[in-house]
């Protein structure tokens, strides 16, 4: 035990003097009749908080007579030490638990069980960097048992634990509505995005020209002069076939309304779309060169400014991959994750991987803010859309065929600027409200700190110091342990008397 000053009336022990540290366990699934029970059983994942307990599982009786796990009681702290490790929890009721945890079973007459939950929830952090194992970290029993408690007297128990429960409870309050400000902006910000691709952000472009007594160029004379240009400069190359072909228009029968001089085109219509590729990760030669490579994982929302790879000349040339200009906008199209639907901005001249697809849109003069600002806010459509069998998943022909509204092209750029603008303002809102919640995390870890010290509420000499608890409970533990070994203690069988010859007693 290592030596530390406590506050007055306070001792320092070990769990196990404090405590019966009881394993769990898993019975078979192959006994039925052990999971038709009314007796709760837990795993980590049923853990959400240290008063929040959620079992999924329940089993019966005769799966604890098999010895396949154990029941504590109502009050008892349950220890997750192995999946989910550092995850704590005080039971409301009697239940079991998975190997993966411990039972810690306590005088509840003698020890707050909060507070022990409370100062457990703080003190087994440290599990997390002194861990064994391979594929899954744990500490043992023994460790758990070694484990120092710092006790107070048991009244200042009590006073901390309504101290900390008076600030928790004003502390949830803040981060509550922290969140609910969290929630709003994203609100606020998918709001924006589909107003501005619905021409409601900002006054149209054929308003503004009745208004100022002008013509301009409707889109789909843009859209036009886009494909002219297009088939001006196509030429075949190693990624793309001898023949040009006409993109095909978007089926708009099932499409909204647009705008006055607005037009429905789509992706594969408006801009040309390449899927990447990954040169061979065995040919060194093709790897760390000058040619920047985005992996799916940097398609995040994004202006890409520089990758975390980079492919040779050798590697480009040996792999069906393109380098595209700035200004290209990224559509990530593998992944269960978040990364299918997700989107970039290049602001370097790439190539990417086969997991997302290249939009060049900078080559038509549009912005390809306005592009990816759609795409944003079409990502949860986008991940819909997706196809496959083990992975959700897009293709080139499914990302040529979103239907995309094209506004007028200066529209596009005061659209571009207005959701700019706004979504700095969002940004803004959104760094002050995570800092917000920094800042609470650090608050919550500081009450605790000064709990556990004995600067969170003023000491009485007149309480029973911590030491005579101490004792108590040790002696209380003996006798038990002693009750307990005589019960087990087997009876000694009484020899039957031997006749005397005589047939007057023993002989």
């Amino acid at each position: 035990m290592t030596y530390r000053r406590l506050p007055l009336g306070w001792v320092e022990a070990n769990v196990d003097a404090l405590c019966d540290v009881i394993g769990g366990g898993t019975p078979s699934t192959r006994m039925s009749d052990y999971w038709d029970g009314d007796i709760p059983w837990i795993t980590s994942a049923d853990i959400h908080a240290i008063d929040d307990i959620r079992p999924r599982k329940y089993i019966s009786q005769r799966a604890i007579k098999s010895s396949a796990t154990n029941l504590v009681p109502t009050g008892s702290i349950v220890v997750v030490t192995r999946v989910g490790l550092g995850k704590v929890a005080l039971a409301k009721e009697p239940l079991c638990f998975s190997q993966d945890s411990q039972g810690l079973v306590f005088c509840r007459n003698k020890i707050n069980g909060l507070y022990l939950t409370h100062y457990l929830s703080t003190a087994v952090q440290r599990f997390k960097y002194e861990g064994r194992g391979t594929t899954i970290n744990g500490v043992t029993k023994r460790q758990l048992r070694e484990l120092p408690v710092l006790l107070p007297p048991l009244p200042e128990q009590h006073r901390i634990v309504a101290e900390i429960e008076t600030q928790f409870t004003r502390l949830d309050a803040a981060v509550g509505a922290l969140k609910r400000a969290q929630a709003n902006l994203r609100r606020y910000r998918a709001g924006v995005l589909k107003a501005a691709c619905e021409g409601k952000l900002v006054p149209t472009e054929a308003e503004l020209a009745r208004a100022e007594g002008r013509d301009y160029e409707p889109a789909d004379r843009l859209l036009e002069r886009i494909l002219t240009e297009r088939r001006a400069r196509w030429q075949p190359s190693k990624n793309r076939r001898r023949k040009y072909k006409e993109p095909a228009a978007p089926d708009t029968s099932d499409l909204p309304d647009l705008p006055e001089g607005w037009v429905w085109s789509s992706i594969g219509e408006s801009f040309e779309v390449f899927v990447g590729a990954t040169p061979r990760r065995s040919r060194s030669d093709y790897w760390d060169g000058d040619i920047s490579w985005v992996s799916s994982s940097e398609v995040s929302f994004t202006r890409i400014k520089s990758t975390r790879e980079r492919i040779t000349s050798d590697g480009l040339k040996n792999s069906s991959v393109d380098i595209h200009p700035e200004g290209t906008v990224l559509l990530g199209m593998i992944g269960e994750g978040k990364t299918r639907g997700q989107v970039s901005i290049l602001d370097i001249p790439a190539c990417n991987s086969q997991n997302s697809a290249a939009i060049r849109v900078s080559q038509t003069g549009l912005p390809p803010e306005y592009v990816y600002y759609f795409l944003w806010g079409q990502y949860s459509v986008t991940r819909r859309i997706g196809s496959g069998n083990n992975q959700p998943a897009l293709n080139k022909s499914r990302v040529q065929e979103i239907p995309f509204p094209l506004p007028p092209l200066t529209e596009q750029h005061r659209i571009v600027a207005e959701v700019d603008r706004r979504l700095s303002v969002i940004q803004q809102a959104e760094a002050t409200v995570e800092a917000s919640l920094t800042r609470a995390g650090r608050l919550r870890q500081s009450i605790l700190k000064q709990a556990f010290t004995g600067r969170l509420v003023p000491q009485d000499p007149n309480d029973e110091p911590a030491s005579a608890l101490l004792e108590r409970i040790r002696a209380e533990r003996a006798a038990a342990e002693a009750a307990a070994k005589n019960n087990r203690r087997p009876r000694r069988r009484r020899r039957p008397k031997t006749p005397s010859p005589t047939g007057r007693g023993p002989g």
